[in-house]
Order: C-alpha cells, then structure tokens, then sequence
C-alpha cells in the first residue's frame, strides 16, 4: 500500500518513540523489545507505528537536535542483536543498564557505545565476503552524505564535542589537505562509523520487515531545519545563512503568542532557499530519498515554514524581533512530487496557521493534525473536536509535546476544560475514565489516521511525559516497564478499531452470499438475545 492509499483508508497507530522502549543497556533500541511491541500494535488491532526522527542526537539529546539529518542514532544500535550477528560476545555486553528506569543517553555513551564501536571493529577484520558485500552496497547508496559524516564524527571526538565552527581552521573550512590527511591518519576510525551506520540500517530494515508481515507501517518525522552543529551544516555551509566567519546571521524560531511573550528562539541556521530552488533543491530530495528509505509515511514538523518562517537576526536574544519570510513551499513539494510520485507526507499543522499555509497543504493533498486536547479552552479551539474533521486528517489525543491526557486532565486543564470536555463528550465519573472516553473520540472520528501516544494507551499520568518545551532538563527519558503491555489494553483497543472499521477488515465474499452471511450473522444474534 501506498503512503497516499494510506491516508485515504481508516486506521490507527501508536506513537512511541525508539528509546522509549525497554531495551537492554540503558536505552531503547532495535533489541528484542521493539518487536515485542510490534507484537502489541498486531494483536491491538493498530496499523502505523509512529516514530519521533531517528537520527544522532546533539546536546539535550531531544531527536530534534539532531547532527546529522542522514545519520541513524548509534545508540538504537541492539547489542544484543550484535551478539546474535556475532559481532560481540555475550560477556562483553554483561553489566549494561538493565530493561527498567528512564533512559540514560549519558551512560549508554560511555558504556554501551564503545561496545558498539568494538562490533563495529570486528567486522572490518572478520566479515564474510557476503556480509562485506552488503556493506560496500550501503557505501554505494549512501555516498551523498555518509563519508562526510563519519568525518564529522571522528572530528567532533578528536576535538572533545566542541561544535565544528571551533575546530582548527583546516577541519572546520573542509581545507583539501587537512581532510586528505585525515583520511590517510584515521581511515579504521571513519571506516568503523561507517560500519556502525551499517549495522543501523541492518536493523532497522529487519524491524522494519518484521513490522510489514504483521501489517504495520512506520511513520516517521522529519525536521524542517537542522542544527547548526551538525554535519548537515559543516558540509554544506553555501546551503545556509552564514556570515564569512560560517556563524549564522539569522535563526528559525517561532513570534509571540498566547504561550510565550518573548516566542521561541529555537537558533537553527535558515537556508538559502534561491540558492536551493537554483539546485533544483537536490538537497531536499536527498534528504526525502533518505527519509524514504527509512519510513513508510513521514510527518513534517513545522509544515507552516514551507510556506513562511519566522526568521530572527542571530544576535537577538529572544524571538520577538523576528519577521516572516515567504517560502518556495509550493517549489519544493513539486519537485520532490516530480522525483517521488504522490507524497506520503503528513504536515504538522499547529500553531499559528494562515489561510496561505492551509492552501499549501490541501493543495498536495496532505491531511493536517487534529489534537484532542486543544479542542476544549474556547469557542477558537473548536477546530480540534471531530464534529469539525475532515477525512483527511491525523487525529492524536495528545502528542510527544503535550502531557498525557491522564495528566493533562489532572494537572494542567483549567475548570472552563473539563467543563467543556463533560459536556462535549459525557460525565467523567472517575479521572481516569477520561483517557479511554478520548481514544474513544478519536477512534470514532471521520479522521481516516488515528494516533494514540502509548502512554494513553497504558493510562498513565505526569510521570511519563516525554518532552516539555522549553524545560532544559528531564525531557525524552521516558521508558514505559518492562512488563507494561498488558493483553487487557490490546484487546480493549483491537474492539475499538474493529466497531470503528480501523483494523484493515476485508469481507471475505462479495455479493449475494455476503448478504447471506450478514443476514444470518444478525439472525443468530438475534437468537442469543431472546435467550438472555
């Protein structure tokens, strides 16, 4: 099935980021518990797994802080699955951080990841020549970006982490002769990233097959910008809005609003958008191939900046004097429909939305997100409850920046919101009866793609939010237990999506004998009800 056919059919999913699974060593990854869980999406009856963006995260470590938008996370690398590969041994892996507690990105890169490298290693001196040969094919295919990031690796080691722009000046400027010398002095060390990002794609590829045969898709996430740290920027510094020095001269962010007096400063370098159009906006399709590669259906965070983007001078300390500057929105998303067909893109549409970026995404037919928990502060907010959906769209309860709905409905909403909520959907006798009463809403919606978070799933509260905007600390650690996934809740949810016609039903005959069977389906529940 098509990313568009997709969109035009009813299903469901869950959202659960990678490393919030209860991998072995300290984080989630590709191991034996990923395919548990897509166990659970199977037998709760849910279609889409949807994933927050995979790639090597950089300070924070929020997967929107990324060095690389090409690059897989080393760290959802399965040791395990190195061992079954033979790669490690067992002993070796012996000691890590267990399957409980929140993620510990600090520990599983002092503890796990040289483990990783030593696998890595191993290969380069044991492989078979099969297993060299699917490798040499990966180099092949990813030629555009893979060598210019395991340079960006081995250097950011070499030079303790510091962002690229304070490297010498031969590393930093990309000088031929300082980045030939590298070559010759460190060749093992660039070909053990390479291999690493190998073992990457080999298992998420076979996570990915195993998902597929049990009929689940994987919706991905990408970025609309990237860090400015990062070996998108390093490689690429023509791309962007750099000063001679290679420092940004302006920055993405997002104005005041309701939320926040001073906006966002999210500090992104902004591209050169006449200079990509110029190119054809070959980065961008490499970036779609890539993304392509790695997911089924893709989310486009901040959708609105295609078509307008806040763009905020770099010495400004806050994003209130910024401007809005227009976007090739409908350029791009021409061409990478030219080079890619119908575009399986799902665009994050909230926020300050214009009429202009609303034509943008129903001109390519990409539905918009709905979350249900916006829907009950004021008549404004209306726009989020289902009596005012369209078929194509992307109802959550909740996303990865919002609380749980147990949460919200705890700590956060305000008297007028659970006022409203009582009214517009039913009285909420106990508090957690209003978890399942909204991914009941949600599944009863016209929206044809429903997005449940797995914390709403397993009725928790506060404690398992992933990520609060703007806080410094605490975000993305979140790790549901290891023995979390109850049969209760998928079998709760696969009835769901069955009464709601999202669980892929095909009748098995057509025409008159599936009259028939139809027929004698309500005749003989007809029977059972007269006995009762």
């Amino acid at each position: 099935m098509s990313g568009e056919a997709a969109k035009q059919e009813r299903m469901s999913g869950i959202l659960l980021h990678v490393t919030s699974l209860p991998s072995y060593g300290g984080v989630g990854d590709f191991g034996p518990a990923a395919y548990a869980f897509a166990d659970f999406l199977a037998s709760a009856k849910q279609r889409l797994w949807q994933v927050l963006p995979l790639s090597p995260t950089g300070y924070g470590d929020s997967p929107y802080s990324a060095l690389s938008a090409f690059a897989g996370n080393p760290l959802l690398i399965s040791v395990e699955r190195l061992v079954d590969d033979g790669w490690l041994r067992h002993k070796q892996i012996a000691g890590l951080a267990g399957h409980e507690g929140p993620a510990n990105f600090e520990a599983a890169t002092r503890l796990k990841l040289p483990l990783i490298e030593k696998a890595a290693a191993n290969f380069l001196d044991h492989a078979s020549s099969e297993a060299r040969s699917r490798f040499q094919k990966f180099c092949h295919d990813n030629i555009s970006w893979l060598p210019d990031y395991a340079a960006f690796s081995v250097l950011r080691r070499m030079h303790n982490y510091v962002s690229w722009n304070e490297w010498p000046a031969g590393y930093a400027l990309r000088k031929d002769g300082e980045m030939a010398a590298l070559l010759n002095s460190h060749g093992r060390e660039l070909a053990i990233e390479e291999v690493i990002q190998f073992f990457f794609s080999e298992q998420w590829s076979a996570l990915r097959t195993y998902c597929a045969k049990r009929g689940i898709r994987i919706l991905g996430d990408v970025a609309i910008f990237v860090s400015y740290d990062s070996a998108d920027v390093w490689t690429h510094p023509e791309m962007f809005e750099l000063n001679e020095e290679r420092k940004p001269t302006r920055v993405s962010g997002v104005p005041p609003d309701y939320f926040s007096d001073t906006g966002q400063r999210w500090g992104n370098p902004l591209y050169k958008w006449g200079l990509l159009r110029e190119h054809g906006f070959d980065w961008w399709v490499a970036r779609i191939r890539r993304a392509l590669a790695l997911y089924d259906m893709i989310r486009l965070d901040h959708f609105r900046g295609f078509e307008a983007y806040w763009s905020i001078p770099a010495e400004e300390e806050t994003a209130v004097n910024g401007q809005w500057v227009k976007a090739p929105g409908h350029e791009l998303f021409h061409r990478l429909k030219d080079v890619f067909g119908p575009l399986p893109f799902v665009a994050e549409d909230l926020g300050l939305i214009t009429p202009e970026v609303e034509e943008l995404r129903e001109h390519f037919g990409m539905p918009g997100m709905r979350i249900l928990q916006f829907g009950f502060f004021d008549r404004g907010s209306h726009l989020y409850l289902p009596h005012q959906f369209l078929p194509n769209t992307v109802v959550y309860t909740g996303t990865h920046d919002n609380n749980t709905t147990l949460g919200w409905w705890r700590d956060d909403a305000s008297a007028a919101e659970r006022l409203h909520l009582q009214i517009y959907l039913q009285r909420i006798k106990h508090g957690d009866d209003v978890v399942w009463t909204m991914i009941r809403a949600a599944a009863r919606s016209v929206a044809n793609l429903c997005i449940f978070p797995l914390q709403d799933v397993l009725h928790l509260g506060s404690e398992a939010r992933m990520n609060t905007p703007a806080a410094g600390t605490g975000n993305w650690t979140w790790r549901y237990g290891l023995n979390s996934l109850h049969p209760d809740f998928a079998t709760q949810m696969a009835a769901l999506m069955e009464m709601t016609d999202r669980d892929g039903y095909k009748p098995p005959k057509e025409g008159a004998d599936a009259g028939r069977d139809v027929a004698k389906a309500a005749k003989d529940a007809a029977k059972g009800q007269s006995r009762t």
